[in-house]
């Protein structure tokens, strides 16, 4: 009989690491249905509806009174809505984190998550109800517990949420014990399975057990009988075989504990018979064990051995129907999806986490490539800017080389000639001429007036060398403001000086030069004309030396104009062409 109860002994330990857990009420189906709506929500990167079904598949097994899975569940959901910063599921989750913690009692983390509830205050009523269930878990005194629940059972009643409500009843029971008021504690632990037996009977069970624990703790066995009886009666047990299994078990019990081993084995017996036809081999294992143990208090070695031989003749065919290995191993394989599932997840995370990394360091070496471009070019093109306006400088600054040679050339004539007279108001005129030249020469622009001066100054010093030669007229449009308009200086003069020696100073009559100036809308128009010899004329005349030699007044303005044009767009344009009585210049620019 020894050695058969040793094998009988291992036969239970194998077949209850394979039984350990068994599924009820289809929470695997739940599970599964979870984990459908969770991949989905993966594949689409939808993360608020991922949370939800991490919440959802959490609260299957907190109904379950499963709350280390439903802890875990509830853990992962809190992660993602913190990262969406969704204060209202967020408040939502962690309140039920707190309370499968409560159930597990791990009362400090519990406590903890309460109060981060109530900091949340999405709403006014919830944020009371954790900073109530946080105040009951931290407070010393069971009067200062019974407020903070007495408060929470009001708000509940108000919001009418019977599962918080019985918990709060359960709980205001726990005080009462404390206080060692029975009657009282009797009456809430009724007043809570009440309540929950309607929408929560996971909850009513839980809340029956801890009324015939009660009971059974104060020796009033006759009362935690008649409270596990009444629950037998409910539809939720007559409905649920293994429900109804259990708890004749726990009636058995209750009877051992009363000293009644004969009602204890004729429930039990009872319970194997259910067990066995509805294939539930871990109630039947159960019931087995007590009733064995029963046997051998009172020497029933016959009874015992019976009992053993009948359980294993019939063990295959009731492992053969018990559903709950298949939901188990169901709902074994579904957490092992959504544990696929998330490292799945991980894995695109991660490839995406590095191909944004390459994808950004390859946008900012763009970005430090395009603006190390930028930089040169701008460099570059300062660099430019400077040059031209170092070469707008030197060009201002230099003057016609045949105008001042031509110049002293004539004061030495005037000398030579013993005309002193003439040479001192030569030479007076021409370095008031070059006084306005030098004085301007550092800027690009000059006011309109001064520079009228200069050209007037220099068609005098002129018409002094030439007198028989040419006369000249200046003309201005009276719509100009010529203090306030400013144009490039001696920009004019190389025009007017070549109008003069390469054309008017050939005529055999006294020629004429007309400089005009005009204003057309936004533009300024400055027309030169004289009546010389013209363009093609003067080529024929000039000697081998001087067309060897490059004009250079000429290729200086020109040089100006494009610098000008460059740096300040100002667009002038100068057109020279021969007319009929001489040569026609028209420069214009915007003013």
């Amino acid at each position: 009989m020894k050695m058969f109860r040793i094998f009988i002994f291992f036969l239970f330990m194998i077949f209850g690491n394979i039984l350990y857990s068994q599924t009820t009420n289809n929470v695997w189906k739940e599970v599964e249905i979870e984990t459908e709506k969770l991949k989905k929500a993966i594949d689409n990167k939808n993360e608020a509806a991922e949370a939800e079904s991490y919440y959802n598949i959490g609260e299957t097994f907190f109904n379950d009174r499963n709350f280390s899975k439903s802890e875990e569940y509830f853990i992962k959901s809190k992660n993602i809505f913190e990262k969406l910063n969704d204060k209202q599921n967020l408040e939502k989750v962690i309140r039920k984190l707190a309370q499968s913690q409560e159930n597990q009692n791990k009362l400090k983390s519990a406590q903890s998550n309460y109060q981060k509830a109530s900091k949340i205050g999405y709403s006014k009523s919830k944020r009371s109800l954790n900073a109530n269930d946080a105040s009951r878990l931290s407070s010393p005194t069971p009067e200062n517990k019974a407020d903070a629940i007495l408060s929470n059972i009001q708000i509940n009643e108000k919001e009418n949420n019977k599962e918080d409500l019985a918990a709060s009843y359960s709980q205001m029971a726990d005080v009462n014990i404390e206080n060692k008021n029975i009657p009282k504690a009797e009456e809430n632990l009724n007043t809570a399975y009440k309540i929950s037996k309607e929408q929560a009977p996971q909850q009513a069970l839980a809340i029956n057990q801890k009324l015939t624990n009660f009971y059974v703790d104060n020796k009033d066995f006759d009362k935690a009988i008649e409270a596990k009886k009444s629950v037998l009666k409910e539809n939720f047990v007559k409905e649920n075989s293994q429900k109804k299994v259990e708890q004749i078990q726990e009636l058995a019990e209750i009877y051992i504990k009363k000293n009644d081993p004969k009602e204890a084995i004729v429930l039990l017996k009872n319970a194997y018979d259910i067990a066995l036809q509805k294939g539930h081999t871990l109630e039947a294992q159960k019931s087995v064990k007590k009733l064995d143990s029963l046997y051998n208090i009172s020497e029933n070695t016959d009874a015992s051995v019976k009992l053993y031989r009948d359980f294993l003749g019939k063990l295959p065919d009731l492992v053969s129907k018990d559903r709950s290995l298949v939901d188990n191993k169901i709902l074994e394989d579904t957490e092992q999806r959504i544990s696929q599932l998330e490292q799945e997840k991980k894995l695109k995370d991660e490839l995406i986490r590095k191909k944004n990394i390459f994808n950004y360091s390859l946008i900012g070496a763009l970005i430090l490539l395009i603006g190390l471009i930028i930089f040169i070019f701008r460099t570059l093109k300062k660099v430019q800017i400077k040059n031209k306006k170092i070469a707008l400088q030197s060009l201002r600054r230099e003057m016609n080389p045949h105008f001042i040679f031509n110049s002293l050339n004539s004061v030495n004539h005037f000398i030579a000639t013993n005309n002193e007279l003439e040479a001192n108001q030569y030479l007076t005129k021409f370095s008031k001429l070059m006084r306005g030249v030098m004085e301007n020469s550092t800027e690009d622009f000059i006011p309109f007036q001064q520079e009228l001066d200069l050209l007037q100054n220099y068609l005098a010093l002129e018409k002094t060398r030439f007198a028989d030669k040419f006369d000249y007229e200046i003309e201005v449009d009276e719509s100009l403001n010529t203090q306030s308009l400013k144009v490039p200086g001696m920009l004019i003069q190389p025009f007017l000086e070549n109008a003069i020696w390469h054309g008017l100073r050939y005529r055999t009559e006294k020629g004429f030069l007309s400089l005009k100036f005009e204003k057309n809308n936004d533009s300024l128009n400055i027309f030169i004309e004289d009546n010389g010899i013209g363009i093609e004329e003067s080529k024929k005349q000039k000697t081998e030396h001087q067309k060897t030699r490059e004009g250079r007044g000429m290729k200086n303005t020109l040089e100006r104009i494009r610098l000008l044009n460059d740096l300040y767009k100002k667009n002038i344009v100068c057109k020279v062409e021969d007319s009929e009585n001489g040569v026609f210049v028209q420069i214009s620019m915007i003013i």
